[in-house]
């Protein structure tokens, strides 16, 4: 389940290889457990703080990377696909986007899954809208692999961080 109370509000910026390229992320310290609020593949800190729900929001943003995340995205680019759940994610929106977002954390890697089939594993299996709504609003991207899911007719609906990325990870993900 996705957590949606406030950590910190001094959070990090770190940085580490991904097989899409340098992947960087916003996180916390919640007694020791490291909490990603924002993750992308993109340099800009505060292009990734203005994802972040404004109550989640940083007000300061340090530079310093997590051993913990570092390796669970460097052992998902090698290979252990499921690393990345390990990770404590931390967003918030209306009821549906969360049930979407912890439904999207328990959708396998490698095997096909629809917009339709989020709405259905959300609890409202006519909301395929607000599922494709629910991954646009992700903004802990890998973590919460919205990049899983595609449309109906086969074609890959559309990825924050470009459709570019969204090819190498679906073709990581199946080649395992």
């Amino acid at each position: 389940m996705i957590n949606n109370t406030m950590i910190d509000s001094v959070i990090n910026f770190g940085s580490t290889d991904s097989v899409a390229g340098r992947f960087d992320y916003l996180w916390g310290d919640e007694g020791g457990v490291p909490v990603v609020i924002a993750s992308g593949w993109t340099t800009d800190p505060d292009y990734l703080a203005a994802l972040v729900h404004p109550r989640l929001r940083p007000t300061t943003i340090g530079r310093a990377g997590n051993p913990i995340i570092d390796d669970a995205v460097q052992a998902y680019s090698g290979g252990e696909l499921t690393a990345i759940d390990a990770i404590t994610v931390r967003q918030r929106s209306g009821p549906f986007v969360e049930a979407a977002w912890d439904a999207l954390r328990k959708t396998a890697p490698g095997e096909p899954a629809t917009y339709t089939r989020l709405a259905a594993d959300s609890g409202r299996p006519d909301a395929v809208r607000a599922a494709a709504y629910a991954c646009a609003r992700n903004a802990t991207a890998l973590f919460v692999p919205c990049h899983r899911i595609i449309r109906r007719d086969g074609g890959l609906g559309g990825f924050r961080y470009g459709l570019a990325v969204k090819r190498i990870l679906r073709a990581h993900e199946s080649s395992r």
